[in-house]
Parts: structure tokens; sequence; C-alpha cells
């Protein structure tokens, strides 16, 4: 049975990520702050729910504390790393950057030092869509350039990109890193606008809609994005001989066992199309409060998935309808709305 450490296991994605490994019978180690960015309640309801699972054992720690991280890491000597965890969100960054710097970069690191030490099969680590930043050339994808992030969140998790091929290229660890594109689904973050937009609209309250409604979002699956990251699981990179030997398609480094991959649903919905869905399902209409573009915030995304096609043979594909259905009808029984 192959063991896996996954960071974050508390949160949106690495539960559902975790909940998939378990049900394909890995061994699933998790590790995770309990931070109170958002409710801490919804965590602890998500780890309780993968402790029903034998092959599931957890441990509540900082990603900066790295002598419990280490001592877990040492413990449980897992194959692979699945590092989820850090903090997340754009607009929060506005507000309180040193918890990025913490977390997404000290912790980030103290992470790379265990997969170094035990000297892991593969390490995957998350990055994001934002660190495409300006970049205006759609759909994106892993060979462009993406050196002008528009907020210190976006700037962390280049940052991590860039510590996690030195890494791969000074000690031969293999490590993919992968962008998601705004992921949604039930058990979802109640930072995220799906979350906001289902509450304020089944409480009667009005939803901020920022640029007046012209954005336009790759709307990634839950279920989907985690089914792409179990697949590159089985993906790792190797460091090539000569470039000559990367397909035009792969971002694989030329330079070490190292890629980056965009995992997304390869369309892209205005956001004023996302709430028309949202208020079908709720059956009532929302209060739109129309406001100018944020800072930092950008007009549009839409993934190029073509690599992870070509490495899994995966596409994801859950229509956003679908997935709003699926949120809508967790929320009302979670919250008993």
């Amino acid at each position: 049975m192959r063991t896996v450490l996954v960071t974050g296991s508390a949160g949106f994605i690495g539960y559902h990520l975790s909940q998939l490994l378990l049900d394909e019978g890995f061994r699933v180690v998790g590790y995770d702050g309990m931070t109170d960015y958002y409710e801490v309640a919804l965590k602890e309801r998500r780890h309780q729910m993968l402790l029903q699972n034998a092959n599931f054992t957890c441990k509540v720690g900082m990603l900066e504390n790295m002598e419990t991280l280490h001592a877990l890491a040492m413990e449980e000597k897992p194959d692979v790393i699945v590092h989820l965890a850090g903090q997340a969100g754009v607009r929060y960054s506005l507000e309180n950057p040193r918890a990025y710097l913490d977390a997404n970069l000290v912790g980030t690191f103290n992470v790379m030092e265990c997969a170094r030490e035990l000297e892991v099969e593969h390490l995957l680590m998350a990055s994001t869509s934002s660190a495409y930043g300006a970049n205006t050339d759609m759909p994106f994808h892993e060979q462009q350039k993406s050196d002008h992030q528009l907020t210190f969140y976006a700037a962390t998790k280049k940052a991590n990109e860039a510590m996690g091929h030195s890494y791969a290229h000074l000690w031969n660890l293999p490590t993919t890193m992968f962008r998601f594109f705004t992921v949604y689904g039930p058990w979802g973050r109640p930072d995220m606008a799906l979350f906001k937009f289902t509450r304020g609209i089944l409480n009667g309250e009005p939803i901020d809609i920022y640029n007046h409604g012209e954005m336009h979002r790759d709307f990634t699956y839950v279920t989907d994005l985690v089914r792409g990251i179990r697949l590159l699981i089985d993906a790792r990179p190797e460091r090539p001989e000569t470039p000559e030997d990367i397909p035009e398609w792969d971002s694989l480094s030329p330079a070490a066992p190292y890629r980056v991959v965009n995992i997304g649903n390869s369309d892209t919905v205005k956001l004023t199309d996302f709430v028309d869905a949202i208020e079908a399902e709720c059956g009532r209409e929302a209060i739109r409060n129309f406001l100018p573009m944020q800072k930092g915030d950008v007009p549009a995304t839409w993934a190029d998935a073509t690599l992870l096609k070509e490495l899994t043979g995966y596409t994801p594909k859950t229509d956003v309808r679908e997935g709003i259905a699926r949120f809508v009808a967790w929320y009302r029984d979670y919250y008993q709305v």
C-alpha cells in the first residue's frame, strides 16, 4: 500500500483528494493547520469524514512548524507528497501579505526539505492560474511567459514554482507543479464566489459582482481537479537526456525532472452567466451589486489543458451548470436551508 502525505487535508481540495486516494486503496497521512481564515468547523467536519477510513491518519500543525512537520514525515515515510496547504485567497493577500510569506514561502520550503530528505518518488505542489498574471494571450498554456504577477498571493505561488525547480535540479527530486483554475464544488470554501453567491441569494442579501459582470473564468469542478492530480501522481517527470528529447507540447524542464501542468476545464464562462445558473438552482433572483474591478484581479482566465491530456489521457469535463447544481444541493443539506 503506497502512502501519500497530503498537506492541507482538511481544506476543500485536500479533503476531496484524500477521499479519492482512500477510495483507490492508498494510505493517506493528512497534515493541516486548521487556521481560522474561514470557519474551522467546516475543516473539522471534513477531517471527521476522512477519519471514518482506517487508512487515514492526520496531524494538526502549521507548515511553518518544521519540527512537527518533519517528525510526521520521518515517522510515516510517505512515498509521495502532495502539497496543497497554504494561505489561499487572492483578495486576502491585499490585507495580510505576511500570512502568505509564512505559509506559502517558509511552509513550502519546509515541505521540500522533507521531500528531499525522504527522497520521495514524486513531489506534487499546488500553484495557481494567477501565476499567469498580466498575460492576456489565451487560453493559457504552460510554456507562456508568466513574469508579471498582480498580487502577492500569485507572487508567492510563482516563487514556489521556482523553488520547486531548483530542488528538482539540485537533488534530482521529481516535481510537478499544477496550476488550478477557479475550483468549485461541494465542501467548497466560504470565501469563494459560488459559496458567497449561493448564501447571498438564499438569504435575500445583495451579492457583489466585480467589473460590472464583465469577468470570465475557467471554472473547474473539484472532483475533476482531484482526478487530474491523482493521475499526475503516476506521471512522474524524468530529467531529459537533451532538450531535443522534450516534446513540443511538454513543459518539462531541460535541466530537471520538473514540469508545470494546468488543470482546468478548458472553457470560459461569463460571471453573469454563472450567477444566472446559481439563481436557477436556488429558485430565486439575486440582488446584484455591480462594482468596479478589484485591485489585483484579472478580467479572464482560460486553461489550455492539452498537456494534462497528453500525460494522463484525462480532460476535466463537468459542465458548470451540473457542478453548480451539486454545490447548491450540498449547501442546502449542510446548512439546512
